[in-house]
């Protein structure tokens, strides 16, 4: 009985570790023309469970201006819910603003059974944030380094 558990848990916790290998990485999320009006989230998921965000925000038209925004701070998975948490004591400062505390995301991909031709983007849908513009944002996953700014 006590070999029987042990199987058991060995391969809940291997199926765990490694949907947690599968959404580290780099989110990019890009709107809008280069010389009008550019948004781009860089957000990087690291395997120590540490998050960086950054959202620039470039609009040439009318009063051009140019905005950098950061945040950062732990994130851990429950299931597919991404959850993230900012301290606001180590976290926050001059750079890094955003409170990321009581965010979460669903982490969405294809599933391994799914044996179709059916192209399914891996991306993290965040539900609920108190950021109101990140809310309901999808940041796909890229795969290769962070594309620069064109």
């Amino acid at each position: 009985m006590k070999v029987i558990t042990s199987i058991l848990l060995l391969l809940a916790s291997t199926t765990m570790y490694s949907q947690m290998d599968n959404v580290v990485g780099e989110y990019f999320y890009l709107a809008g023309e280069n010389g009008k009006h550019l948004t781009e989230y860089t957000l990087t998921l690291q395997e120590d469970g540490t998050f960086h965000f950054h959202s620039y925000e470039d609009h040439q038209r009318g009063i051009s201006w140019e905005r950098n925004k950061y945040g950062k701070g732990n994130w851990r998975m429950d299931g597919k819910i991404v959850s993230f948490i900012t301290d606001k004591e180590k976290d926050i400062d001059e750079k890094y603003t955003l409170d990321f505390s009581n965010s979460k995301a669903r982490f969405i991909t294809k599933p391994e059974r799914d044996k179709t031709d059916r192209k399914i983007e891996t991306k993290l849908q965040f539900f609920e944030s108190e950021i109101f513009w990140i809310e309901r944002l999808k940041i796909l996953k890229n795969k290769n380094a962070i594309q620069q700014r064109p």
